[in-house]
C-alpha cells in the first residue's frame, strides 16, 4: 500500500486551496493593473493576526523585474510604538485584466487577493476580499474618505453577504498631513 503521495496531495490542496473565490464573488474585469500600482491607505478591514491592532495601514504595490507585483503593507503598532512591514509577491491568477491574484508573504503560501468592486474611472477606490468572506479591505487612494463613501462600501459588501459584525475602521492619522493630524 503506498499512501506516500497523500500528503503531497494533501499539501496541494492547502497550497493551492487558497487561491480560489468565495461563492458569488466575481473579480472586476477590465482591470488595468498600471494603474493600480502605487499607494493605497486601508479604510476598513476584517482584522485578523497579521495586521491585528495596526493603524495607519497602506499598501504598496510596484512591477518586480519577473513581471509580478511587488506588495509592501506597513502600518503602526501602537503597542509596540513602532511600524511594522511585510513585503510579499502577487501574480494575477488568469487573465491581467481581471482583479484576481494570488499574493505571498510567506514563502510558497499564497491567497488570494480579489479586487471585486473598484472605481475603474479614476481607481480612488477598491474592495478586495481572499478566499472566503473572513477577509474584506476597503482601499481608497487617500487616507481618509467621506461618511458617503464608507456607506456605499458597506452596502456593496453587505449586498455582496459580508457579515459586517467585525468590521473595524483604521486610524489614519499618522498618514495626514500635518494640518489635519491635530
Amino acid at each position: 500500500m503506498r499512501l506516500a503521495p497523500l500528503p503531497i496531495v494533501a499539501l496541494s490542496i492547502a497550497i493551492t486551496g487558497c487561491t480560489g473565490l468565495p461563492d458569488g464573488i466575481e473579480p472586476v474585469s477590465g482591470f488595468n493593473a498600471d494603474r493600480y500600482l502605487g499607494t493605497w491607505y486601508e479604510i476598513a478591514r476584517f482584522d485578523h493576526s497579521f495586521e491585528e491592532g495596526l493603524t495607519n495601514v497602506i499598501a504598496e504595490y510596484r512591477y518586480n523585474d519577473d513581471g509580478s507585483i511587488e506588495v509592501i503593507n506597513r502600518g503602526y503598532s501602537p503597542e509596540e510604538g513602532e511600524w511594522q512591514e511585510a513585503e510579499g509577491k502577487a501574480w494575477f491568477m488568469g487573465d491581467e485584466d481581471v482583479g484576481h491574484l494570488k499574493v505571498s508573504f510567506f514563502g510558497p503560501f499564497y491567497s488570494s487577493y480579489v479586487v471585486f468592486e473598484l472605481d475603474q474611472d479614476d481607481y480612488q477606490y477598491a474592495y478586495v476580499t481572499g478566499y472566503d468572506r473572513d477577509y474584506l479591505w476597503f482601499l481608497s487612494r487617500t487616507p481618509t474618505v467621506s461618511e458617503q463613501t464608507l456607506e456605499d462600501f458597506r452596502s456593496v459588501a453587505e449586498a455582496e453577504g459580508f457579515d459586517l459584525d467585525e468590521l473595524i475602521i483604521v486610524e489614519q492619522d499618522r498618514n495626514l498631513p500635518e494640518s489635519q493630524s491635530d
